[in-house]
């Protein structure tokens, strides 16, 4: 998914959205100039040959290493003359596979557009690199008289130019590499704890909660609208129909929201959708926040204590259903994607879930069921842990479906694996 901001808007004043090629022609018009964030050029790039480096590789890692920009083919530098390209000669599937042969860490965001003028005579083509959190990506290659030995070299961008870093700054981009590690782990934890202060002060009856926050890689743009109530509602509804299956065994959170999603609260940069305290079945609590975050915290012990079937459990101990366990899952990960959709976050989501009680020491003991959910059962075999280490996962900004789908079965498997049972998809 390309960016919604780049040089090109900041140069129009255009508002956060797709480019358009009606901008790259104003932006030739206008002269402007290339810098750490644009690279015009003139012509569609070229395979490596006599054993030079992959030209398209080094401009693409020297832009991901600095802060992300544009690489534009069909305007020729300097002149900023709009020469165009044949669309018919472009080959982003050839072009993705040379940045993968030659950049390590791999760059998955890279987005290649071909936009065509409303006449159909002119095109260009779009290279959309992001800012990568994983910098510094190295560029590997062969020297012609060395065609056996790999060399790699970590280029970065220097006003309109391409440098190579020094080693003192190939230090220091590892170092910022694993300081954006620590905040976003630092972040994630603390709306955990923000969440689980909410829910258990408001919580009916103590029980084994759900907790699940998703963060965007990369922030929205400061200029990016903020979420009305009304998309606010969109997203809710629009996550809860894509989670509806007629094979599904239990209903998700998103279903017991229902009765409050057209009327979001507002919150801190946030919409706040919640049945804490409301007495109107299951415990819920959801915010969707302005800069593309989830969190979403629901009670998973409510059906283990209206069904008598299974009041036998151990005295200060919490069940959980394994079934409903899936559903969060579900559902947390469709409004997370559901809710960067209607935002227009532009990276991949970091996932983060867990399981927890208000006592951190009770006992959870999962519950599944057979034939439909007609039988629940205390899961006898499986472990008792006290606590359950959070779980996380990467969902990317494209995918669709399928990959929604993966990224809940991984974090419904991560979880009911520290309970010794490996469910099945």
């Amino acid at each position: 998914m390309a960016r919604s901001w780049t040089r090109l808007h900041e140069h129009l004043g255009a508002a956060p959205g797709p480019l358009d090629f009606d901008m790259v022609r104003r932006a030739a018009a206008d002269l402007l100039e290339e810098s750490d964030d644009l690279d015009w050029k003139e012509h569609l790039p070229q395979p490596p040959r006599d054993g030079r480096w992959n030209e398209l590789a080094k401009d693409v890692a020297a832009m991901a290493n600095t802060r992300g920009g544009l690489l534009i083919f069909g305007v020729r530098d300097k002149t900023c003359d709009l020469t165009g390209i044949d669309p018919g000669q472009a080959s982003p599937q050839q072009y993705h596979q040379w940045i993968r042969n030659h950049v390590q860490p791999y760059l998955p965001d890279i987005t290649f557009t071909t936009l065509t003028s409303p006449d159909g005579t002119t095109s260009v083509l779009v290279c959309d690199i992001p800012a990568s959190p994983m910098a510094p990506h190295h560029v590997y290659g062969t020297a012609q008289k060395d065609k056996d030995q790999q060399a790699a070299v970590v280029p970065y961008r220097d006003k309109d130019q391409t440098g190579w870093m020094a080693e003192h700054q190939i230090e220091r981009a590892y170092r910022d590499r694993f300081t954006r590690t620590e905040r976003a782990e630092e972040e994630a934890e603390r709306l955990l704890d923000q969440t689980r202060e909410t829910v258990f002060t408001h919580q009916a009856e103590p029980s084994a909660w759900f907790l699940a926050i998703a963060r965007p890689e990369r922030p929205l743009p400061r200029t990016a609208p903020r979420l009305t109530r009304d998309e606010a509602s969109t997203v809710l509804h629009t996550a809860r129909t894509r989670t509806q299956t007629p094979h599904r065994p239990a209903a998700g959170p998103l279903a017991g929201l229902q009765i409050v999603s057209n009327n979001p609260r507002s919150g801190l940069r946030r919409w706040v959708v919640q049945t804490l305290g409301r007495r109107l079945g299951r415990d819920i609590h959801a915010e969707l926040h302005h800069d593309g975050t989830t969190v979403l915290a629901a009670d998973l012990s409510w059906d283990a204590r209206r069904d008598r079937a299974l009041q036998e459990k151990p005295e200060g101990s919490f069940l959980l259903s394994q079934d409903y366990t899936r559903a969060c899952c579900e559902d947390f990960t469709a409004l997370a994607r559901e809710l960067a959709r209607r935002t227009g976050a532009d990276s991949a989501l970091h996932m983060t879930a867990t399981i927890a009680s208000r006592t951190g020491s009770s006992p959870l003991i999962p519950v599944y069921s057979e034939y439909g959910g007609a039988f629940p059962e205390i899961a006898h075999d499986a472990r008792r842990p006290t606590r359950i280490q959070p779980v996380t996962t990467s969902l990317p900004p494209s995918g669709g479906d399928p990959a929604r789908d993966e990224a809940a079965h991984e974090l419904f498997t991560d979880l009911m694996n520290q309970f010794g049972l490996d469910p099945q998809p």
